[in-house]
């Protein structure tokens, strides 16, 4: 269990990392992003272990990078929207 939570962890804050890398404009500060990637696989890990029990580490690793892609997509910012332009005769 030791291996999973820590694997997990690592593959959490490896997603965050890249996650940094291909969307900083469009996300909160750095710190920020890496703990929830890196919480966010040990919570998944936990999860899917005690769903699943013992036995499984890869499907426990697939279940926590699930987990931690999903908490990170929930810290996404939008795009900053487009003036939306008028006419002046309407």
């Amino acid at each position: 269990m030791y291996l999973e939570a820590l694997g997990s962890a690592l593959l959490g804050l490896v997603l965050a990392w890249a996650a940094v890398r291909r969307l900083p404009d469009r996300l909160p500060g750095r710190g920020l992003v890496l703990v929830t990637g890196a919480l966010g696989g040990v919570f998944g890990a936990l999860v899917t272990h005690g769903a699943i029990g013992p036995g499984h580490p890869f499907a426990t690793l697939v279940g926590a990078v699930a987990v931690a892609a999903v908490l990170l997509s929930l810290l996404i910012r939008p795009r900053a929207a487009r003036r939306l332009r008028r006419s002046a005769t309407v």
